[in-house]
């Protein structure tokens, strides 16, 4: 039967600046503000926007794989129908198909108002930050701190307040508007041994440092990029009045950390039908890291016509043997 079910972890860079928003509300500086953990303070992605542009992309490329799809035998695309909420609208037309050989409906589950629905076979931890760019006098440099460092390295230590480590001591550094003493790494606190499997480009690497967890909150917070836009008034082609509004993202280069848990098919059933869109946990993965290419291309979050959003994923990649298309039906 295999395993049950297994962890997928995936850092994943910037190419773009990030927004992804609380849905408005002015905070601070800003109009539109990023989603932040609520204990920590610092910016994330939420599992749940991951997972919805996932399956908007996978169906994308189920849709390239299978063009002509028919269910019950009437024409369904994957996408949008099967990338869609999953009700049909007052046409009866869209909404998820529901079959147990759709890899879309059984990897991200599906609802339904008649016949009830399906959690998924994968799930989304949120994104958080692992890496932030600061400018300093020396170029940008890459922080972290433990809290960011334990999701990769369990037993990482603290590193003391009011301090910046890095592979050499030097003289001070400022990280925006603090001006911190350059210190050595003390024993287990270089984060470069923990990110070795993580793909991280050397450009990077060889620009690490780190920081306590009150520290980093502050520096993270102090450095996010700050946009103005405004309406533009079709007629005089001119700025709208009191159309004016800032809003915040995660900057480019940002490293960032997710996990997929794809769970084993064997122990699940669609109705009272088996799953066999996919067999094992690989082959869940598989469907889910096809959007990857995407995320570098589309991109993710809001303001993507501004220049904001793309997403390079670093590691890990599908398995070469991608899972084969599902061959069309004409009923259950």
């Amino acid at each position: 039967m295999g395993e049950s079910f297994t962890p997928h972890r995936i850092t994943g860079m910037a190419v773009d600046p990030i927004h992804v928003g609380t849905g408005g509300g002015r905070l601070g500086r800003v109009d539109q503000s990023i989603v932040r953990d609520p204990v920590t303070r610092v910016p994330k992605i939420p599992g749940s926007s991951l997972a919805g542009v996932y399956r908007a992309y996978c169906a994308m490329h189920q849709q390239s794989s299978a063009p002509s799809r028919t269910v019950d035998g009437s024409p369904k695309p994957y996408y949008p129908d099967c990338a869609g909420q999953g009700q049909p609208n007052k046409q009866g037309k869209g909404g998820h198909c529901g079959k147990p050989e759709c890899p879309i409906c059984t990897v991200f589950g599906f609802a339904r108002s008649a016949g009830g629905g399906f959690a998924g076979l994968a799930a989304f931890s949120d994104a958080q930050v692992l890496l932030f760019p600061v400018a300093t006098r020396e170029g940008p440099v890459w922080i972290t701190c433990p809290a960011a460092m334990r999701l990769v390295c369990e037993n990482y230590p603290d590193v003391e307040d009011n301090a910046i480590l890095r592979s050499q001591a030097g003289s001070a550094l400022n990280l925006g508007w603090l001006l911190l003493q350059v210190k050595q790494y003390g024993n287990r606190q270089d984060p470069g041994p923990a990110l070795n499997n993580l793909k991280i480009p050397e450009y990077i690497r060889q620009r690490l440092a780190a920081v306590s967890d009150k520290l980093f909150s502050h520096i993270v917070n102090s450095n996010l990029e700050v946009r103005t836009s405004v309406s533009i008034n079709p007629e005089t082609g001119a700025a709208e009045g009191k159309a004016l509004f800032t809003y915040e993202a995660l900057p480019r280069s940002t490293v960032l950390l997710w996990e997929v848990i794809s769970k084993s098919p064997a122990h699940f059933k669609v109705g009272n039908a088996a799953v066999d869109a996919v067999k094992d946990t690989d082959e869940v993965f598989n469907v889910v890291a096809a959007a990857h290419p995407y995320l570098e291309c589309l991109g993710i979050g809001g303001m993507g016509t501004r220049g904001m959003g793309r997403l390079r994923v670093l590691s890990p990649k599908a398995t070469p043997q991608q899972p084969a298309a599902p061959k069309p039906t004409g009923g259950a």
